[in-house]
C-alpha cells in the first residue's frame, strides 16, 4: 500500500509518514523523533490532564467516567482470585486506578509523564515512572488503554509482559484500527493517527499475529463504542479548523453501524492469554 502522509496537527503541525508492513497489516509513523517527548508538551493533550475547560474538554470526562466503570467491570471478569492485582501501564492521571481503587484491587500504574503522575498521587494512586521499578512484583491483569500505539520497542514491551505477568493473567489493550470507518473518511485527517505520539497503527491482523509471536493468544475482541464520536469530533476540527458537531457524530454513528457489520470499531478491545507453544519472533 502506498504510504500516507499525516500531520501532527496538535503539537507541532509537522508532517510524517505512515509507511505500511502487509505481512502485518501494520502501519507505522516515520521518522520517529529522537526527543518524542516535547511532541507531548502541550496543555491540550488530555491524557496527561483532567482539564474541564473547553466543550470538548467536559465532553470527554463525561464520557470518560461512565468508560472507567466500564472497564473496571470489563477487568472483573478475567479473573476470579481473591486478592486480585492489576497493572494499568499509561495511567495517565490515575482515574482508573482511582477506580480500581474503590473496588477492591491492588493496583499500581505506570505513566512516564510527571505532571500525571503528581495528578495520580492526589487520588491516592500508586504510579511510578516505569516497569524498572517494580521489579518483584507480577499481576493478575496487565491493561494498555490506548498506550500500544504509543511504545517504539514492541519487543521490549511483550518481554515485560511476560516478566510481569502471572501465568493465568490477561492482557487487556485498546489501540484506536485504522480500517474503521471514521478513518477511512477522514484519511490523513483522521485525529487516531496522532502522530508522532502514535508510532504503530493497528489492524486486528496486526495484533493478533504480533502477540502470537510473543506467545500469546488473542482470546477476546470488544469494541469501544464512543471513541468513533471523539475521533470524529477531533478530526472535524483538524479537517475544517472548526468542529461540526452534527457531521462528526453522523460519522461517529455510521462508523459503529457499519462496525456490527464487518467488526471495524474505531477502537478495539483485545484480551490476550498466554498460550503452550512459546513461540518467539
Amino acid at each position: 500500500m502506498i504510504p500516507i502522509k499525516v500531520t501532527d496537527h496538535s503539537v507541532s503541525q509537522e508532517e510524517f509518514v505512515l509507511e505500511y508492513n502487509s505481512d502485518f497489516e501494520l502501519y507505522k509513523t516515520s521518522p520517529i523523533p529522537e526527543n518524542i517527548s516535547k511532541y507531548y508538551e502541550s496543555d491540550t493533550y488530555i491524557s496527561h490532564t483532567d482539564s474541564k475547560q473547553s466543550l470538548l474538554d467536559k465532553l470527554y470526562q463525561i464520557v470518560k467516567r461512565g468508560a472507567l466503570k466500564n472497564k473496571e467491570k470489563l477487568v472483573s471478569g478475567l479473573t476470579e482470585v481473591n486478592n486480585k492485582s492489576i497493572l494499568d501501564i499509561g495511567s495517565g492521571t490515575g482515574s482508573f486506578l482511582e477506580v480500581l481503587n474503590k473496588n477492591g484491587w491492588h493496583s499500581i500504574g505506570i505513566e512516564p509523564n510527571e505532571k500525571a503522575r503528581d495528578l495520580s498521587r492526589e487520588k491516592n494512586a500508586i504510579s511510578v515512572e516505569s516497569s524498572k521499578e517494580i521489579q518483584n512484583y507480577t499481576f493478575d491483569v496487565i491493561t494498555m488503554w490506548h498506550v500500544l500505539e504509543h511504545v517504539e520497542d514492541l519487543d521490549h514491551q511483550f518481554s515485560e509482559f511476560k516478566r510481569l505477568l502471572n501465568p493465568e493473567g490477561s492482557i487487556c489493550i485498546a489501540v484506536p484500527n485504522y480500517k474503521s470507518y471514521d478513518a477511512v473518511f477522514y484519511k490523513s485527517f483522521w485525529a487516531a493517527y496522532d502522530v508522532p505520539r502514535h508510532i504503530w497503527h493497528f489492524s486486528e491482523t496486526a495484533i493478533q499475529k504480533i502477540s502470537e509471536g510473543y506467545g500469546f493468544d488473542l482470546v477476546i475482541k470488544k469494541p469501544m463504542w464512543f471513541d468513533s464520536f471523539y475521533v470524529s469530533l477531533l478530526s472535524e476540527k483538524y479537517k475544517k479548523g472548526k468542529i461540526n458537531y452534527l457531521t462528526a457524530f453522523s460519522v461517529g454513528l455510521l462508523s459503529n453501524l457499519k462496525a456490527i457489520i464487518n467488526g471495524q470499531f474505531s477502537s478495539k478491545i483485545y484480551i490476550l492469554k498466554r498460550n503452550n507453544q512459546n513461540k518467539a519472533i
